[in-house]
Protein backbone atom coordinates (compact mmCIF):
# COMPACT_ATOMS: atom_id res chain seq x y z
CA UNK A 1 0.00 0.00 0.00
CA UNK A 2 2.85 2.38 0.76
CA UNK A 3 4.37 1.61 -2.62
CA UNK A 4 1.06 2.28 -4.39
CA UNK A 5 0.65 5.55 -2.48
CA UNK A 6 4.09 6.67 -3.65
CA UNK A 7 3.22 5.90 -7.27
CA UNK A 8 -0.09 7.78 -6.98
CA UNK A 9 1.77 10.77 -5.51
CA UNK A 10 4.35 10.67 -8.29
CA UNK A 11 1.59 10.51 -10.90
CA UNK A 12 -0.25 13.44 -9.32
CA UNK A 13 2.94 15.54 -9.34
CA UNK A 14 3.87 14.53 -12.90
CA UNK A 15 0.36 15.21 -14.21
CA UNK A 16 0.13 18.58 -12.49
CA UNK A 17 3.50 19.69 -13.83
CA UNK A 18 2.64 18.48 -17.33
CA UNK A 19 -0.57 20.50 -17.32
CA UNK A 20 0.98 23.50 -15.63
CA UNK A 21 4.26 23.84 -17.51
CA UNK A 22 3.81 21.70 -20.60
CA UNK A 23 6.78 19.60 -19.50
CA UNK A 24 6.43 15.84 -19.78
CA UNK A 25 6.20 13.87 -16.57
CA UNK A 26 8.87 11.35 -17.54
CA UNK A 27 11.57 13.46 -15.96
CA UNK A 28 9.79 13.01 -12.62
CA UNK A 29 8.45 9.48 -13.14
CA UNK A 30 11.73 7.77 -14.09
CA UNK A 31 13.81 8.74 -11.03
CA UNK A 32 10.86 8.14 -8.68
CA UNK A 33 10.24 4.61 -9.95
CA UNK A 34 13.98 3.90 -9.93
CA UNK A 35 14.23 5.07 -6.30
CA UNK A 36 11.33 2.83 -5.19
CA UNK A 37 12.65 -0.21 -7.07
CA UNK A 38 16.11 0.31 -5.59
CA UNK A 39 14.60 -0.26 -2.14
CA UNK A 40 13.06 -3.56 -3.25
CA UNK A 41 14.71 -6.84 -4.12
CA UNK A 42 15.07 -5.80 -7.76
CA UNK A 43 18.44 -6.49 -9.38
CA UNK A 44 20.36 -3.25 -9.73
CA UNK A 45 21.20 -4.08 -13.35
CA UNK A 46 17.56 -3.72 -14.47
CA UNK A 47 16.22 -0.92 -12.25
CA UNK A 48 16.71 1.79 -14.87
CA UNK A 49 15.30 -0.32 -17.72
CA UNK A 50 12.12 -0.94 -15.70
CA UNK A 51 11.84 2.73 -14.75
CA UNK A 52 12.27 3.85 -18.37
CA UNK A 53 9.87 1.29 -19.82
CA UNK A 54 7.19 1.92 -17.19
CA UNK A 55 7.45 5.67 -17.66
CA UNK A 56 6.90 5.33 -21.41
CA UNK A 57 3.91 3.05 -20.80
CA UNK A 58 2.23 5.69 -18.62
CA UNK A 59 2.89 8.31 -21.30
CA UNK A 60 0.80 6.27 -23.78
CA UNK A 61 -2.32 7.05 -21.73
CA UNK A 62 -1.46 10.63 -20.85
CA UNK A 63 -0.58 11.37 -24.49
CA UNK A 64 -4.00 10.17 -25.65
CA UNK A 65 -5.68 12.46 -23.11
CA UNK A 66 -3.49 15.39 -24.16
CA UNK A 67 -4.06 14.79 -27.88
CA UNK A 68 -7.83 14.88 -27.44
CA UNK A 69 -7.63 18.23 -25.66
CA UNK A 70 -5.29 19.83 -28.23
CA UNK A 71 -7.16 18.39 -31.21
CA UNK A 72 -10.44 19.80 -29.91
CA UNK A 73 -8.83 23.25 -30.11
CA UNK A 74 -7.55 22.61 -33.64
CA UNK A 75 -3.94 23.14 -32.60
CA UNK A 76 -2.35 19.87 -33.78
CA UNK A 77 -0.58 20.08 -37.15
CA UNK A 78 -1.36 16.54 -38.27
CA UNK A 79 0.63 16.65 -41.54
CA UNK A 80 3.72 17.45 -39.46
CA UNK A 81 2.92 14.60 -37.07
CA UNK A 82 2.66 12.12 -39.96
CA UNK A 83 5.98 13.30 -41.39
CA UNK A 84 7.77 12.91 -38.06
CA UNK A 85 6.13 9.64 -36.99
CA UNK A 86 8.07 7.10 -39.13
CA UNK A 87 11.42 8.35 -37.85
CA UNK A 88 10.07 8.63 -34.30
CA UNK A 89 8.85 5.02 -34.29
CA UNK A 90 12.11 3.65 -35.66
CA UNK A 91 14.20 5.79 -33.31
CA UNK A 92 12.18 4.89 -30.20
CA UNK A 93 12.28 1.19 -31.03
CA UNK A 94 16.05 1.29 -31.50
CA UNK A 95 16.38 3.35 -28.32
CA UNK A 96 14.58 0.65 -26.32
CA UNK A 97 16.94 -2.00 -27.73
CA UNK A 98 19.99 0.11 -26.90
CA UNK A 99 18.69 0.81 -23.38
CA UNK A 100 18.20 -2.94 -22.87
CA UNK A 101 21.84 -3.55 -23.72
CA UNK A 102 23.33 -0.69 -21.70
CA UNK A 103 24.52 -1.01 -18.13
CA UNK A 104 22.07 0.47 -15.62
CA UNK A 105 24.69 2.90 -14.32
CA UNK A 106 25.30 4.19 -17.83
CA UNK A 107 21.57 4.81 -18.27
CA UNK A 108 21.48 6.59 -14.93
CA UNK A 109 24.32 8.90 -15.97
CA UNK A 110 22.68 9.62 -19.33
CA UNK A 111 19.41 10.49 -17.58
CA UNK A 112 21.19 12.68 -15.04
CA UNK A 113 23.00 14.66 -17.74
CA UNK A 114 19.77 15.06 -19.73
CA UNK A 115 17.88 16.30 -16.66
CA UNK A 116 20.62 18.85 -15.98
CA UNK A 117 20.43 20.03 -19.60
CA UNK A 118 16.65 20.51 -19.42
CA UNK A 119 17.05 22.29 -16.09
CA UNK A 120 19.51 24.73 -17.65
CA UNK A 121 17.20 25.35 -20.61
CA UNK A 122 14.23 26.05 -18.31
CA UNK A 123 16.26 28.27 -15.98
CA UNK A 124 17.60 30.57 -18.68
CA UNK A 125 14.54 30.36 -20.92
CA UNK A 126 16.68 29.50 -23.92
CA UNK A 127 14.87 28.75 -27.15
CA UNK A 128 16.21 28.27 -30.68
CA UNK A 129 15.64 31.21 -32.98
CA UNK A 130 13.02 30.38 -35.59
CA UNK A 131 14.52 31.01 -39.00
CA UNK A 132 13.39 28.31 -41.41
CA UNK A 133 10.59 25.96 -42.39
CA UNK A 134 10.23 22.23 -41.76
CA UNK A 135 12.95 20.48 -43.79
CA UNK A 136 12.41 17.83 -46.47
CA UNK A 137 11.20 14.33 -45.76
CA UNK A 138 14.67 12.84 -45.31
CA UNK A 139 15.83 15.50 -42.84
CA UNK A 140 12.49 15.39 -41.02
CA UNK A 141 12.86 11.62 -40.73
CA UNK A 142 16.33 12.02 -39.22
CA UNK A 143 14.98 14.61 -36.77
CA UNK A 144 12.12 12.28 -35.80
CA UNK A 145 14.51 9.37 -35.39
CA UNK A 146 16.79 11.40 -33.14
CA UNK A 147 13.87 12.61 -31.02
CA UNK A 148 12.48 9.07 -30.70
CA UNK A 149 15.85 7.53 -29.86
CA UNK A 150 16.76 10.02 -27.12
CA UNK A 151 13.23 9.95 -25.69
CA UNK A 152 13.30 6.15 -25.32
CA UNK A 153 16.76 6.25 -23.73
CA UNK A 154 15.54 8.66 -21.01
CA UNK A 155 11.90 7.51 -20.78
CA UNK A 156 10.10 10.71 -21.82
CA UNK A 157 7.45 11.72 -24.33
CA UNK A 158 9.87 13.94 -26.23
CA UNK A 159 8.32 17.35 -25.59
CA UNK A 160 11.61 18.85 -24.44
CA UNK A 161 13.06 17.91 -27.84
CA UNK A 162 10.12 18.18 -30.24
CA UNK A 163 8.93 21.65 -29.19
CA UNK A 164 12.35 23.32 -29.72
CA UNK A 165 12.72 21.58 -33.09
CA UNK A 166 9.30 22.74 -34.28
CA UNK A 167 9.79 26.32 -33.06
CA UNK A 168 13.16 26.34 -34.83
CA UNK A 169 11.17 25.50 -37.95
CA UNK A 170 8.91 28.55 -37.49
CA UNK A 171 5.96 26.60 -36.07
CA UNK A 172 4.00 28.86 -33.66
CA UNK A 173 4.45 27.87 -30.02
CA UNK A 174 0.78 26.94 -29.54
CA UNK A 175 0.93 24.54 -32.49
CA UNK A 176 4.39 23.29 -31.53
CA UNK A 177 3.20 22.22 -28.06
CA UNK A 178 0.07 20.55 -29.45
CA UNK A 179 1.94 18.80 -32.25
CA UNK A 180 4.62 17.67 -29.81
CA UNK A 181 1.90 16.15 -27.62
CA UNK A 182 0.64 14.18 -30.62
CA UNK A 183 4.17 13.01 -31.41
CA UNK A 184 4.46 11.75 -27.83
CA UNK A 185 2.05 8.90 -28.57
CA UNK A 186 4.16 7.11 -31.25
CA UNK A 187 7.24 7.68 -29.09
CA UNK A 188 5.57 6.09 -26.08
CA UNK A 189 3.98 3.24 -28.05
CA UNK A 190 7.14 2.23 -29.90
CA UNK A 191 9.30 2.61 -26.81
CA UNK A 192 6.88 0.64 -24.63
CA UNK A 193 6.67 -2.21 -27.13
CA UNK A 194 10.46 -2.24 -27.37
CA UNK A 195 10.86 -2.48 -23.59
CA UNK A 196 8.20 -5.19 -23.40
CA UNK A 197 9.90 -7.23 -26.13
CA UNK A 198 13.40 -6.90 -24.73
CA UNK A 199 12.41 -7.56 -21.13
CA UNK A 200 10.03 -10.43 -21.80
CA UNK A 201 12.44 -13.25 -20.89
CA UNK A 202 14.69 -11.36 -18.45
CA UNK A 203 14.86 -13.15 -15.10
CA UNK A 204 14.50 -11.38 -11.77
CA UNK A 205 11.89 -8.80 -12.79
CA UNK A 206 9.50 -7.65 -10.05
CA UNK A 207 6.04 -9.17 -10.35
CA UNK A 208 3.57 -8.46 -11.75
CA UNK A 209 5.27 -7.09 -14.84
CA UNK A 210 5.08 -7.35 -18.62
CA UNK A 211 8.58 -7.22 -20.01
CA UNK A 212 10.20 -4.19 -18.40
CA UNK A 213 6.80 -2.64 -17.56
CA UNK A 214 6.12 -2.89 -13.81
CA UNK A 215 2.32 -2.96 -13.61
CA UNK A 216 1.72 -1.53 -10.08
CA UNK A 217 3.85 1.52 -10.92
CA UNK A 218 2.19 1.85 -14.33
CA UNK A 219 -1.33 1.75 -12.84
CA UNK A 220 -0.67 4.16 -9.97
CA UNK A 221 1.26 6.74 -11.97
CA UNK A 222 -1.02 6.64 -15.02
CA UNK A 223 -4.30 7.01 -13.13
CA UNK A 224 -3.08 9.89 -10.95
CA UNK A 225 -1.34 11.75 -13.78
CA UNK A 226 -4.44 11.64 -16.01
CA UNK A 227 -6.61 12.93 -13.16
CA UNK A 228 -4.26 15.75 -12.16
CA UNK A 229 -3.20 17.03 -15.61
CA UNK A 230 -6.42 19.09 -16.05
CA UNK A 231 -5.83 20.57 -12.58
CA UNK A 232 -2.37 21.68 -13.63
CA UNK A 233 -3.78 23.21 -16.80
CA UNK A 234 -6.22 25.28 -14.73
CA UNK A 235 -3.42 26.43 -12.42
CA UNK A 236 -1.46 27.58 -15.47
CA UNK A 237 -3.94 30.45 -15.86
CA UNK A 238 -3.47 31.72 -12.31
CA UNK A 239 0.13 31.01 -11.25
CA UNK A 240 3.31 32.75 -12.51
CA UNK A 241 4.57 30.27 -15.12
CA UNK A 242 8.03 31.84 -15.48
CA UNK A 243 8.77 31.56 -11.77
CA UNK A 244 7.37 28.03 -11.61
CA UNK A 245 9.61 26.97 -14.50
CA UNK A 246 12.63 28.16 -12.56
CA UNK A 247 11.49 26.23 -9.49
CA UNK A 248 11.01 23.14 -11.62
CA UNK A 249 14.45 23.74 -13.14
CA UNK A 250 15.93 23.68 -9.64
CA UNK A 251 14.08 20.44 -8.90
CA UNK A 252 15.41 18.89 -12.12
CA UNK A 253 18.93 20.05 -11.29
CA UNK A 254 18.69 18.28 -7.92
CA UNK A 255 17.29 15.14 -9.58
CA UNK A 256 20.00 15.18 -12.24
CA UNK A 257 22.77 15.67 -9.71
CA UNK A 258 21.39 12.90 -7.51
CA UNK A 259 21.22 10.49 -10.46
CA UNK A 260 24.83 11.26 -11.32
CA UNK A 261 26.10 10.91 -7.76
CA UNK A 262 24.00 7.99 -6.51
Amino acid sequence: MIELFIYLLVGALAGTLAGLLGVGGGLIIVPAIAAVLAQQAVPHAMVMQIALGTSLATIVLTAISSIRAHHARGAVLWPTVWRLTPGIVIGAWIGAWVAHGLDGDVLRIIFGLFALGVALQLAVGAAPAAHRQLPGNAATGVAGGTIGFISAIVGIGGGTLTVPFLTWCNVPMRNAVATSAACGLPIALAGTLGFIWNGWTVAGRPEPSVGYIYLPAFAGVAVASILFAPYGARLAHTLPAARLKRIFALLLAVIGARMLLS
